[in-house]
């Protein structure tokens, strides 16, 4: 999506931290952005520094993206808005810390509802509308570094963030037929307040089997201080839109780590000779893939 002028965005979690980062970029590339979170405060002072910045016909939304009835009003309402929706940003997301052999059904429950089943519940509600324009689109799902590179605690975190990894790999051989564009943005360490989400997690989820102190959050609050600007990872990831990018890696820090971790998954394939018969299929495999990736690749 070379020409980002007049698009319309829609970005989950978009009131703070790199949801406001992406808002902020897109809104100085002249796109009209709709920002959706939980608080309607939040919204309403996000809109008014975009506003304020960027003079952009920004809009706001109040959505949590783990109701299904929730996301449809909102697709609803941004459609009926401007039109027509472009782009979907799927940003929202919560973490908690500590040992995955510790959590309980609720601390899964509301981790998974919110970065992996928010993610599926506005690509199965949004993509129609993105599709039914037929100009084509972009899809970002807002992952993790942690979707690459685990650490041992914020096991459950990871989980999510490695599933939105495999569901975009399929989304993007999936949609490039209908000229949609698909992104993976795996941040770093980046200022936002994420670390603050255990504040507002729902009363119906509240069994966790992690103790969440005041001390652990402000130790957190200095360590996320200490991370990227919002604002950088914004512009970055338009760039990935703009270049129709899947790998967007605001971060370069990671790299060596990667490259290690990649020279360890070739060292581990056996040298035994594959069936020939077993390679036809394979073949068959990677042509459909390549064909699909060859579609996903030409979209402008």
């Amino acid at each position: 999506m070379r020409n980002c002028e007049g698009k319309v965005a829609f970005i989950t979690g978009g009131a703070t931290g790199i949801g406001f980062g992406i808002a902020q970029a897109f809104a100085a590339a002249g796109m009209r952005v709709i920002i959706g979170s939980r608080n309607q405060q939040s919204l309403e002072i996000a809109a008014d520094a975009l506003i304020r910045e960027y003079d952009s016909p920004v809009r706001t939304i109040q959505v949590d993206v783990t109701d299904r009835g929730s996301v449809r009003r909102a697709a609803q309402i941004a459609n009926d808005q401007f039109g027509r929706i472009d782009v979907l940003c799927n940003n929202a997301g919560v973490n908690l810390l500590g040992n995955m052999d510790e959590g309980t059904y609720d601390d899964w429950d509301w981790i998974l509802g919110v970065n992996l089943g928010g993610v599926i519940n506005c690509l199965v509600t949004f993509l129609p509308y993105i599709k039914a324009h037929g100009d084509g689109g972009h899809i970002v799902n807002v992952a993790s570094m942690a979707s690459f590179i685990p650490g041992d605690g914020a096991g459950i975190y990871t989980t999510t963030k490695a599933a939105v990894r495999g569901l975009s790999e399929c989304l993007r051989l999936n949609l490039g037929r209908h000229r949609i564009g698909v992104s993976l943005v795996c941040p770093g360490l980046t200022r936002s307040k994420i670390y603050e989400a255990v504040r507002n997690r729902p009363p119906a989820l509240r069994n966790s089997g992690f103790q969440v102190t005041d001390e652990q959050v402000e130790r957190l609050a200095a360590i996320h201080n200490a991370g990227k600007d919002a604002l950088e990872v914004g512009r970055i990831t338009l760039e990935g839109v703009r270049a129709n990018r899947f790998y967007v890696f605001p971060h370069s820090e990671f790299r060596d780590e990667i490259a290690e971790d990649a020279r360890e998954v070739l060292s581990a394939f056996t040298d035994e000779p594959p069936d020939p018969e077993r390679l036809h299929y394979e073949a068959l495999r990677r042509q459909m893939r390549a064909e699909a990736l060859q579609v996903a690749k030409a979209i402008e």
